[in-house]
């Protein structure tokens, strides 16, 4: 990995770079998804089975397109017996963290007859996505459908690309069954989505998706964002360590690669105060990456993605914290817990040499669908409110709308909107119309 003084110079250039990683920059795959989408609003399940025969080469039918209880039941009961326990440790661990950020309903009520309050309401079905590519991932199920379960949506649906034979992963399957998916399809690509966002024959519409995908999931996510809900259009995983001279090289290294071996537009930089330390953890990294198994991705990210950055003191590599905004940050300096106060934008922070980021991946319970490519300046992390509306209730008596009248009825003519006037003005006939 690079080495390089932190600057403003070399920070702006750094953004640029990360900036070729965000789905603003796949205008020729961005029509390609349009016309997807287009053809499974136009014709369901017939498009739907095409695109399987063509990218997975599946023969699907509305016969199989659903995977039955069956199959389910047989994953369970083949899936490793350690890893079954590990799912439900995991998805506990999730429920119990999401069930803290549960609200109520409230209503506040005047003398005078003014009541005005706020309605929390689960949505009626939710779609998630899970990847069956380079790898599953059936943490981010858990991190999807617990969280739904826990706001009280009533019919979750989860759609995933068919393997070889049409079988899906028994870890996934696993996944779904621990996590409450009610209906499970052989689904997968931008025609997923499409199928979510319109509906077919065969798939439900759904008022939200989530879940990660590929570039092509991405993209379809964004096209259909405003036909339904979005958990967020991700771009590929990213981390960002602020270390000082405190920081144990070998654990910084290793987190490093934790994320870079996502894939090859992962991202992977260290900002640090310590010229020491940003040599100690290049050799690391140098030594640990012919070990590891997808050694391969992970140099690719490195090499294109994978930033050193030596700071002249803890502010300035503070302001390029907050600047960049990454999906997870890692502090592991002497006080981080004080260092964590002047932290604006983050995905999910760490803190300390024990809070790896793949805790938070797989086990500690917040959410790990987070914002990508500097979105954390002002979108969080994926939580309950996410699968709730909020609904506003306004009833007013006539003595209280009869005291604000007036104010209401000239501040609407102001607008020209002279019939939001009458409306108050015929209740105290000072109607016009």
């Amino acid at each position: 990995m690079r080495i390089i003084e932190l600057n403003e110079a070399n920070k702006t250039e750094l953004k640029k770079t990360l900036e070729k990683r965000s789905t603003n920059h796949f205008a020729e795959i961005e029509s390609r998804v349009a016309e997807i989408i287009a053809n499974v609003r136009e014709k369901g399940d017939a498009a739907l089975f095409d695109y399987s025969e063509r990218f997975d080469h599946y023969p699907l039918t509305q016969d199989n397109i659903r995977v039955t209880e069956d199959e389910i039941e047989a994953a369970v009961a083949a899936v490793d017996p350690e890893f079954l326990v590990v799912l439900k440790k995991a998805a506990e661990n999730i429920r119990r963290f999401h069930e803290k950020q549960k609200r109520l309903s409230w209503i506040d009520t005047e003398p005078d007859g003014t009541i005005l309050g706020q309605r929390f309401t689960p949505l009626e079905i939710a779609g998630v996505y899970v990847p069956g590519g380079k790898a599953a991932y059936p943490s981010s199920l858990l991190m999807s459908v617990v969280t739904a379960k826990v706001a009280g949506v009533e019919r979750i649906v989860m759609l995933t690309p068919p393997g070889q034979g049409g079988e899906i992963s028994k870890e996934t399957l696993a996944a779904a069954r621990v996590a409450g998916v009610d209906e499970i399809y052989r689904v997968g690509g931008a025609q997923a989505i499409a199928a979510m966002a319109y509906g077919t024959e065969s798939i439900p519409k759904v008022h939200k998706i989530c879940g990660p995908g590929n570039i092509y999931v991405a993209l379809a996510k964004k096209a259909v964002y405003g036909q339904v809900s979005i958990d967020s259009v991700a771009g590929p995983s990213e981390i960002l360590v602020l270390a000082d001279a405190s920081a144990e090289p070998r654990y910084v290294a290793a987190d490093l690669l934790s994320q870079a071996e996502h894939d090859e537009m992962a991202s992977a930089i260290l900002v640090t105060t310590s010229a020491k330390l940003a040599e100690e953890v290049r050799d690391e990294i140098g030594r640990m990456v012919p070990k590891l198994e997808r050694k391969e991705i992970i140099q690719k990210s490195l090499d294109n993605f994978g930033f050193i950055f030596v700071a002249e003191d803890m502010d300035t590599a503070l302001a390029a914290v907050n600047d960049i905004a990454s999906e997870h940050l890692e502090i592991i300096t002497r006080e981080p817990y004080q260092v964590m106060t002047k932290v604006r934008n983050a995905g999910a922070i760490f803190l300390g040499p024990y809070s790896s980021e793949p805790l938070g991946d797989y086990f500690a319970g917040p959410n790990h669908i987070l914002p990508t490519n500097g979105t954390a300046k002002f979108f969080s992390p994926l939580n309950v409110d996410d699968f709730v509306k909020k609904t506003s209730i306004i009833s007013y008596s006539r003595e209280a709308l009869e005291r604000d009248a007036d104010d209401i009825m000239f501040f609407a003519n102001k607008e020209g909107l002279t019939a939001h006037a009458n409306s108050i003005g015929v209740r105290f006939h000072k109607e016009k119309a």
